[in-house]
C-alpha cells in the first residue's frame, strides 16, 4: 500500500505521520509512505522585489524545516519513506502528487476549525476529499 501523508510541521501532521507509519507496518508486504510538504507560492510581485534566488531559498528553508520534523517523527519506524516538496496551491498539489504516484491512501491532519471558519477560509482537507476518489483519512 502506498500512503501519502501531508505535513506542515504542526503536531497534528506529526500524529498523521505516526498513524501512517503504524498502518504501513500492518500489511504483509510493507507499505511505503510518501511525505509531502506543499509551500504556497509567493504573492505576485514579491519575486520582483526580492529576487528569484531569495524565493528559492525561502521555499528550500521551509521544506527543510518541515521535512526535518517529519524525519524525526519517522526515525524509528523502519518503513520506506520518500520525501516530496512542492510549491503550489495546497489541495491541488496534494491531488496531483497522489495521482502521479498512484497513491492508495491520503492521510492528512486537520486543525479542527469550526464549520463556519472552514467555509469562509476553505479547508484543504475538504477540498481534497471533494476532488478525489482516493480514500482519505483525517487525523485530529
Amino acid at each position: 500500500m502506498k500512503i501519502l501523508v501531508t505535513v506542515d510541521g504542526s503536531d497534528i501532521s506529526g500524529r498523521a505521520l505516526k498513524f501512517a507509519a503504524k498502518l504501513s507496518k500492518q500489511f504483509v508486504k510493507a507499505g511505503s509512505v510518501t511525505v509531502l510538504h506543499v509551500d504556497l507560492p509567493a504573492f505576485p510581485g514579491v519575486q520582483r522585489k526580492i529576487g528569484a534566488e531569495a524565493i528559492r531559498a525561502y521555499h528550500h528553508d521551509n521544506h527543510e524545516h518541515v521535512l526535518s520534523i517529519a524525519r524525526k517523527a519517522l526515525a524509528r519506524s523502519r518503513i520506506e519513506v520518500e520525501e516530496v516538496h512542492e510549491v503550489g496551491e495546497v489541495a491541488e498539489t496534494i491531488l496531483a502528487v497522489a495521482r502521479k504516484r498512484k497513491i492508495d491512501l491520503i492521510v492528512m491532519g486537520s486543525h479542527g476549525r469550526s464549520a463556519v471558519k472552514g467555509v469562509l477560509l476553505g479547508s484543504v482537507s475538504t477540498k481534497v476529499i471533494a476532488q478525489t476518489e482516493i480514500p482519505v483519512t483525517i487525523i485530529r
